[in-house]
């Protein structure tokens, strides 16, 4: 017999059941299903909530609920000035309002009257125009033809309308559902499972007050948690409102008795993650009153965005000022433009290597470079070309990381103060041209354990130490003459940035750093203490991120510190701006201090050169030629200096009326007598 097929086995109604109840469960629990319910689900949201969102819009444009909520937030957080402020503008607010109902009930009228003035005049001007026209045609039909024209317009415009009002009707529903699901995407008002992955978590959401009171009161501290919890209006009187301030969102928090500003900056980490952000988006500050900190709270993702190029290489025709202008450096935290003076002041860079610290400190001094006025002297002791573009507008250019280039940092540093010097002796009035002397990597300097030709180290904290003992002296009075120092240095202590020389500084700014210890070090223990903390930085991430301490930069009033994001001029951006800024300046040639100078100097043909036809001459003066005739020689000459040459050639300076000077017979004798002795050696 063939093979008859297998009978199919029939399946029980149970049996039934439970497939299809397996059917629907895999069909529920598939991602394109969960996919298609998150999607309606939040879209459908959008529209709701985006309805709501518009009408309390529509309501607070039309009543004083606005006003209010912001009086009572200003009454909780203690300012009485901004409720009064709020109050004013309610009233104002109230009397518009109370002045356009009164204008309703006057509108009929006044419509009526306009209506009955436009109809005659318009009645009147179309029979003139109609009675010119049959004047020029000899048609008395055409008297009536501008008004006809204008009947055949208004009959026109009806069919129009009434062609269009049909799908308007249809169309303008759907407009208005439209503009609510726009209103409610744009707030992200679903579920928070409905919303799309990169959404679905609660980082990057809006900062309210409540979000900012619960991430209070789940810190940690017992006395602020009670404190919280006892309050009857939930703990919203601590806050004061909360104001949109640049990529972030800024609010003051008036802490209850028996909780310290201090607590609160410990737990910064905490913080940050209460309010659903990573702890370098949110900053501590203290402002002026008493028992408040100042939260300012970024942007999700706000601070890792670029901030654009720096105004020196987007304006072409930028120029500078030492004494009145200020150098576009970067932006703060608020996206607010931050400005550096520079006019008499020391500057300070710190932080980790590789941070952006020689970035930071090049950025003024290319802007700096397009006033002529001002004179550079530059030591690089990392020596890896940073500074290059600089050559040809320095006088002075060192780099190099040994003991060599440390020395003759060390001795470009001491002309600074033999300059200084002879400066502060000047009769007063003397103008006094800027002279900036830059030592990057200034630790190397500090460090070195070298010795020059007198036996004195180069490097150390003692006095006895040349580089430390020359940067003390600039640091203690050369501003008052327009002579600074600007230092970069890396990861700060006491052996590589003594106290006297980093409290000498105006301006003190550090990018990220290691620990507290060292950004009390960079920045000083009152910017610490109120808040400052580039030991908070994220090191590799925040590049160019400083934060500033001094009095180069705007500070709110009670403000210790600001954090800067500064402009990155990238190394072909440096040297055409340093191109540029050569172009306005008279030829400078660069001298590398490093090498021995080819021409040979002849001091004492000089003094009797500088003396000319003077009988005698003030040592102060002779020394003050000297330098102007030849400053890389003669700049770092002392009193002492030229006593001891003019001594060796029998020429010493001697007192005349109370006052050291050079008698021109003496020098003029010290010549002769060496010109023959040199004779009779050429003759021998």
């Amino acid at each position: 017999m063939p093979n008859e097929a297998p009978e199919r086995t029939r399946l029980t109604p149970r049996e039934r059941l439970v497939r299809a109840a397996r059917t629907v469960r895999a069909a529920a629990r598939h991602e394109r299903t969960k996919a298609a319910a998150r999607f309606t689900v939040r879209h459908g949201m959008f529209a709701l909530y985006g309805g709501g969102i518009l009408a309390r819009r529509g309501w607070e444009s039309r009543t004083t609920s606005r006003y209010e909520r912001m009086m009572r937030a200003a009454e909780a957080a203690g300012q009485p000035e901004v409720a009064m402020e709020w109050e004013q503008r309610a009233a104002a607010f109230r009397s518009a309002r109370h002045q356009r109902r009164m204008d309703w009930i006057t509108a009929p009228l006044r419509l009526a009257k306009s209506a009955l003035v436009g109809a005659l005049s318009t009645a009147v001007g179309l029979l003139a125009l109609g009675i010119a026209m049959a004047m020029t045609s000899h048609h008395i039909a055409d008297v009536i033809a501008p008004a006809m024209f204008v009947v055949h317009l208004a009959n026109m415009v009806v069919f129009i309308a009434s062609v269009v009002w049909g799908p308007l009707l249809t169309v303008l529903p759907w407009l208005a559902l439209l503009a609510c699901w726009n209103a409610g995407r744009k707030r992200q008002a679903a579920p928070a499972w409905a919303l799309p992955a990169s959404l679905r978590g609660n980082e990057g959401e809006p900062i309210t007050p409540s979000i900012v009171v619960l991430a209070l009161r789940d810190l940690g501290i017992a006395p602020l948690r009670k404190a919280i919890l006892e309050m009857g209006d939930g703990g919203g009187n601590m806050l004061s409102p909360i104001v949109i301030a640049g990529c972030g969102v800024e609010v003051d928090v008036l802490l209850p008795t028996g909780v310290s500003t201090e607590e609160v900056q410990k737990r910064r980490r905490k913080l940050a993650e209460n309010l659903n952000r990573h702890e370098h988006e949110v900053f501590i500050t203290i402002p002026p009153a008493a028992r408040t900190v100042r939260l300012w709270i970024a942007d999700s993702g706000a601070l890792d965005e670029p901030i654009g190029d720096s105004p020196l290489v987007v304006d072409p025709g930028i120029t500078a000022n030492y004494k009145t202008g200020r150098a576009p450096w970067g932006q703060d935290l608020r996206g607010t433009v931050v400005l550096l003076s520079l006019y008499q002041r020391h500057v300070l860079m710190t932080g980790l290597s590789n941070q952006g610290k020689t970035a930071s400190l090049r950025a003024p001094a290319l802007w700096l470079a397009f006033d002529p006025t001002v004179e550079f002297r530059i030591g690089d002791l990392k020596g890896i070309g940073d500074w290059n573009m600089f050559d040809g507008l320095a006088t002075v250019l060192i780099q190099g990381p040994t003991d060599e280039h440390v020395l003759a940092v060390t001795e470009m540093v001491e002309e600074g103060v033999a300059e200084m010097e002879r400066r502060m002796l000047a009769p007063k009035g003397t103008p006094f041209p800027p002279l900036v002397l830059i030592v990057d990597e200034a630790q190397i300097a500090f460090m070195c354990p070298a010795k020059g030709a007198d036996g004195r180290p180069l490097g150390g904290t003692k006095a006895t130490s040349r580089y430390f003992n020359a940067a003390r002296k600039i640091l203690n009075q050369g501003r008052a003459v327009n002579v600074t120092l600007w230092q970069g240095t890396q990861d700060p202590t006491d052996q590589n940035l003594p106290k006297l020389v980093r409290e000498g500084a105006h301006i003190r700014g550090s990018l990220v750093l290691g620990t507290k210890a060292q950004s009390v070090m960079a920045l000083g223990e009152k910017a610490v203490n109120a808040g400052a903390a580039p030991h908070l930085l994220r090191q590799g991430l925040d590049k160019g991120t400083l934060v500033v301490a001094g009095d180069g930069v705007d500070l709110e009033p009670g403000q210790a510190s600001i954090t800067v994001r500064t402009h990155y001029i990238n190394e072909e951006q440096a040297v055409e701006l340093a191109e540029r800024a050569k172009a306005a300046r008279t030829a400078v040639v660069t001298r590398a201090a490093t090498e021995q100078d080819a021409e040979q100097v002849d001091p004492l043909a000089d003094v009797a050169e500088v003396i000319g036809d003077a009988a005698r001459m003030l040592t102060r003066e002779v020394l003050q030629r000297l330098a102007e005739m030849n400053r890389p020689f003669y700049g770092s000459w002392s009193f002492q200096t030229l006593t001891e040459v003019l001594e060796a050639a029998g020429a010493a300076p001697y007192k005349s009326g109370g006052q050291m000077v050079v008698s021109r017979a003496k020098v003029l004798a010290a010549l002769e007598e060496r010109d023959a002795d040199t004779a009779e050696s050429d003759a021998e």
